[in-house]
């Protein structure tokens, strides 16, 4: 008899949920899916590039440490982890992907600058990923790896190009 009651329980549960998936295939209502499926690769690149914060600068970082970083060795170690292979310089790197322009940066994009002692007008001397909003995360000088806004001071002034590497 205690069987009987089981087997109608289980029954009646596995009727009720396929009525209801049924119900939710029939009408076209969205189905839910896992929240890292959502997320960008861009926006995978940029969380991953932020648990970097505060790594020091160093120029002509070996591409093989997290000790300490140049801007273009951090933007090819944190895109490698997601597949992208970029070259070593800020220079090479500008020259991957496809032209983007400012207005239409997407999070994961790279972002080029002509700034410092080494600037020459257009010449691509530094490079950052876009992290949405208006910033960057990139590394140089005394903050190290950083976050800063794209459209204010040094990087908008010096501000050259962009590219989409994904």
């Amino acid at each position: 008899m205690k069987t009987n009651i089981f087997v109608q329980k289980a029954v009646t549960v596995g009727l009720c949920a396929t009525l209801g998936f049924g119900a939710v295939l029939m009408t076209n209502a969205p189905v839910a899916q896992a929240a890292t499926s959502s997320v960008s690769t861009g926006q995978q690149i940029v969380n991953y590039g932020k648990k970097f914060t505060g790594t020091p600068y160093k120029f002509g970082a070996s591409t093989s440490t997290t000790k300490y970083f140049d801007c273009s060795s951090f933007m090819k170690y944190i895109f490698k982890k997601y597949g992208v292979s970029l070259p070593r310089t800020s220079v090479k790197q500008s020259k991957e992907g496809k032209a983007v322009s400012k207005a239409n940066l997407r999070v994961g994009d790279l972002v080029f600058f002509s700034s410092g002692s080494r600037s020459t007008g257009s010449n691509v001397t530094h490079v950052a990923v876009y992290a949405g909003n208006g910033k960057i995360l990139h590394t140089y000088g005394s903050p190290g790896v950083t976050i800063s806004d794209l459209n204010s001071g040094t990087w908008k002034r010096t501000y050259v190009k962009s590219r989409r590497v994904l």
